[in-house]
């Protein structure tokens, strides 16, 4: 797609005021979003292409590192020339909840309480919710708070008739 030519570049942008920003004509918004968007696209491309640079360069002295320490995870750092690279792999535990469920069952049938050593937390999809009973849902009303997440706009161009 291309953009009107006095659309101003990202720098532009960066040192406009947002009132003024605001008053521009749409076609420039919507060319400014199309070059955010664009931007954007390149940091994460580049951004995800730099890390893998930086893994292919250190992955490997870095889990020397860290079993060298007698670790699998973790921080550790390197030296590399006048610089320091701290190299995090961090811990991803993922658990069973089919297991777990079971296990606090098997607590609570012992005499003990499964909530000393699992944690829980309770959720109703907005799906469900709706679909229960109007007396059932007047009775989960007092648990739920609905907010709202931060608003976001879109310019997209009008479809012709």
């Amino acid at each position: 797609m291309t953009y009107p030519e006095n659309t101003p570049s990202v720098d532009d942008m960066l040192n406009m005021p947002t009132g003024e920003l605001a008053q521009m004509p749409v076609e420039l918004l919507a060319g400014l979003q199309g070059e955010l968007d664009h931007a954007s696209k390149q940091l994460k491309a580049a951004t995800a292409r730099f890390s893998a640079a930086l893994e292919v360069r250190y992955a490997t002295r870095a889990a020397e590192a860290r079993r060298a320490c007698g670790k699998d995870t973790g921080t550790v750092r390197l030296a590399d020339g006048d610089y320091t690279v701290v190299a995090d792999l961090p811990k991803r535990v993922d658990w069973d909840q089919e297991a777990l469920a079971q296990i606090a069952r098997n607590i609570a049938d012992s005499g003990e309480d499964p909530a000393e050593f699992i944690d829980t937390k309770l959720t109703v999809s907005e799906r469900k919710y709706g679909a229960l009973p109007e007396a059932w849902r007047k009775g989960f009303e007092p648990a739920r708070t609905v907010g709202s997440g931060k608003a976001s706009f879109k310019l997209e161009q009008a479809k012709a008739p």
